[in-house]
């Protein structure tokens, strides 16, 4: 099994350090060669690497370290005063996406609990392109990183919410006593996660402060750990890291541990966009091409006409509005997340499945192209819109 593992992480990793080299002399985005080589080695491709679900489970890993790297980042009192100002236009947003996705599925007759589910599907954008693609300075030090981070974390509470009612549909009673459950452990978890850092591990940090092995090893731990509970009470371990990454934001330390996390989030990261691409069936792309494009132009045009109305509605200036627009104009991971558990409770039939996750790829992609060739992001094609 170790054998196997190093092998598949050999191609992955070997292969990704080529067609990155590629992409980057072809002034392509790196995110496409990452998708790109995982449809070429995955087993609907090559076959090369046959075993995605180990590195679906493992590539998970960076997300949560997204999340917990931009807690980091986030000062609790700025984070509140974000979300107020985000929510009735994430909450506006998100309706008017998951009509128009069920409008669309319906006209190409989809069931009407499939459509609600396309529809919904449709709702949120990537949290991983939109962050990945944003300048550091910008995520971190300006207004439209603020904008971008509570969007992103609203979309993820409304999620969360579709998950939970979608286990709640295929399972009964019991799950809809468990979403009630989660509503409340929400701001139980910020509360414990807060008191911890409090009263032991800011102790901790302070006394061997100089034993930089001994923080890297209590900043995972705390990390996965506060993640795994958060899964445990109903939430998701996106959502339990980025209360772990804010609960430590006021930390001396904090940036210190976010300097020292970027690499192992990338490692992670590349591995996400690899299984991607692999476990895409594209046998089943002349059933669904037609939907899954219509659906995806309707996606990659509304998102950011929406987006810029609702913002510029709220005083934003054009400018910012449309950037911000552009940069959320991809369908989400959650997306595929929602196609997998409908499809795994028998709620949608495999077209359904694969018309969502064929949107969510295209989409992926035409707003990577978008991005990188026309705004400021750290992969940027041109050295005029590079920026770090």
């Amino acid at each position: 099994m170790d054998q196997h593992v190093v092998f598949i992480f050999f191609l992955i990793f070997t292969g990704g350090a080529l067609v990155a080299s590629l992409a980057l002399f072809g002034r392509q985005p790196l995110l496409v060669a990452y998708i790109s080589l995982g449809a070429l080695l995955g087993p609907h491709g090559l076959g090369w690497v046959t075993d995605l679900e180990l590195i679906a489970q493992i590539s998970s890993i960076g997300i949560v370290f997204l999340l917990f790297l931009l807690g980091l980042d986030m000062q609790p009192q700025a984070l509140l005063r974000v979300l107020k100002q985000v929510a009735h236009i994430t909450l506006i947003s998100s309706l008017l996406f998951a009509a128009t996705g069920y409008g669309i599925a319906y006209l190409f007759g989809f069931s009407l609990i499939e459509c609600a589910i396309i529809g919904a599907a449709m709702m949120f954008s990537s949290t991983i392109i939109g962050i990945k693609l944003l300048p550091t300075t910008a995520l971190h030090h300006k207004h439209s990183g603020e904008l971008m981070i509570g969007m992103l974390l609203m979309q993820d509470f409304i999620a969360i919410f579709v998950l939970l009612v979608l286990l709640s549909a295929s399972s009964g009673e019991n799950s809809i006593t468990s979403l009630g459950i989660s509503i409340v452990a929400l701001p139980a978890l910020i509360a414990l996660s807060m008191f911890l850092v409090r009263h032991l591990l800011q102790p901790l940090f302070t006394r061997f402060d100089r034993i930089g092995e001994y923080i890297f090893l209590l900043t995972i731990g705390w990390c996965l750990g506060i993640a795994e509970l958060a899964e445990v009470i109903g939430l998701s371990k996106e959502i339990g890291a980025f209360i772990a990454g804010i609960s430590l934001a006021t930390s001396p330390i904090a940036q210190y541990i976010a300097l020292n996390l970027k690499p192992l989030r990338d490692f992670f990261l590349i591995l996400f966009f690899f299984s991607l691409g692999g476990g895409f069936d594209l046998s089943l792309l002349a059933t669904i091409a037609v939907p899954a494009i219509i659906l995806a132009i309707a996606m990659l045009s509304l998102k950011p006409i929406i987006y810029r109305y609702l913002l510029s509605s709220q005083s934003e200036n054009n400018s910012l509005s449309w950037d911000l627009g552009f940069r959320l104009g991809q369908n989400s991971e959650f997306s595929l997340l929602i196609a997998y558990m409908a499809f795994s409770t028998s709620l949608i039939g495999n077209d359904a499945s694969h018309l969502i996750q064929a949107t969510a790829i295209i989409t992926f992609l035409v707003s990577s192209y978008i991005v990188v060739f026309n705004f400021p992001s750290p992969i940027a094609v041109s050295d005029k819109l590079r920026r770090d």
